[in-house]
């Protein structure tokens, strides 16, 4: 997370965190603050307690946020990654946006303030994408999740925030087998949905990923699993992983084709792209893409398809 220059451009995250901003903003991270062998100020991203100091820094400083906290052991996400899938939304849904034009990007944000309502599929306890969406841009969201822990913790993120206040509704799934069923209303329009699925297929396959991941930033082999970003089980893994999971929704997809501009999806796995961009072909889509993205050394995309309803 050192190297971010490869962000969005509109992302707030770019270049290196201003450590003084955030810690006069939320002074609890000063004892997480240390300085690398460069003499350049960081946090150990191994430790949960700093990357959740960390967060909350983010958020109350540059996202207006007043109250944000997390059950214990649950997803405490990177927010530079999570504020780009936002932005390269942003660009699909109102592709004519000119990216360095500062005065443009103010006109187009606040002519989406009125315009765009998004679904965020696995809203998660933490609530972020719905918090950046409309902190940023001005979107309403309506937030899914299968559990009732998680929409608890984020209802509670948006009743403690005036910022969030009536700009968010959250809905409980219940049945963990479908996506959309349950959630999309008949008369209901949304202008994208958004989704960052679980991307294993089981506990033991979550903790292998966390290990080799572990052992490459610390360049020595890890034994013992710690997740830096916690993660429930229904948030890190499901029965047949992110490509059985994305090939239900875009089944799904099809029911509700006018009720949904576009359809899109994180991918982490490139492998799984052929399987999912042959499934879109065979539902007929008019058109799909994939959207690249570059978060220092990680990459990631999103796969975006949209009906001819929609067109």
């Amino acid at each position: 997370m050192a190297k971010k220059g490869e962000l969005h451009i509109r992302n707030k995250h770019n270049g290196q965190y201003d450590f003084p901003l955030l810690i006069e903003n939320y002074p609890p991270l000063k004892r997480f603050v240390s300085l690398n062998p460069l003499g350049v100020q960081t946090i150990n991203f191994f430790n949960p307690q700093a990357v959740k100091a960390l967060n909350k820094a983010l958020l109350i400083s540059y996202y207006g946020i007043r109250y944000w906290d997390i059950p214990k052991q649950y997803l405490c996400p990177p927010i530079p990654g999570r504020a780009d899938y936002i932005h390269y939304i942003a660009d699909l849904i109102q592709p004519d946006r000119v990216a360095n034009d500062l005065q443009t990007e103010e006109e187009d944000a606040n002519e989406q303030k009125t315009k765009c309502r998004c679904l965020d599929v696995g809203v998660g306890a933490n609530c972020i994408y719905p918090i950046i969406g409309h902190t940023e841009y001005g979107w309403t969201f309506v937030g899914s999740d299968i559990d009732p822990v998680s929409i608890e913790n984020a209802r509670k993120i948006v009743t403690c925030n005036p910022v969030l206040a009536h700009k968010i509704d959250l809905r409980l799934q219940k049945d963990s087998q479908k996506i959309f069923d349950g959630i999309i209303m008949p008369d209901e329009y949304f202008d994208v949905t958004i989704c960052n699925p679980p991307f294993h297929s089981s506990k033991e396959e979550a903790e292998d990923g966390t290990l080799r991941k572990l052992s490459s930033l610390k360049g020595t082999k890890v034994k013992k699993v710690q997740l830096n970003f916690g993660g429930s089980a229904n948030e890190l893994w499901c029965e047949g992983g992110e490509i059985r999971f994305i090939l239900n929704m875009i089944s799904e997809s099809q029911k509700y084709q006018k009720n949904c501009g576009w359809f899109t999806s994180l991918v982490s796995k490139e492998k799984n792209l052929e399987k999912l961009c042959a499934k879109l072909k065979s539902v007929n889509v008019s058109e799909y893409k994939i959207i690249r993205m570059q978060q220092g050394t990680k990459s990631s995309r999103i796969l975006a398809w949209r009906f001819s309803n929609n067109s």
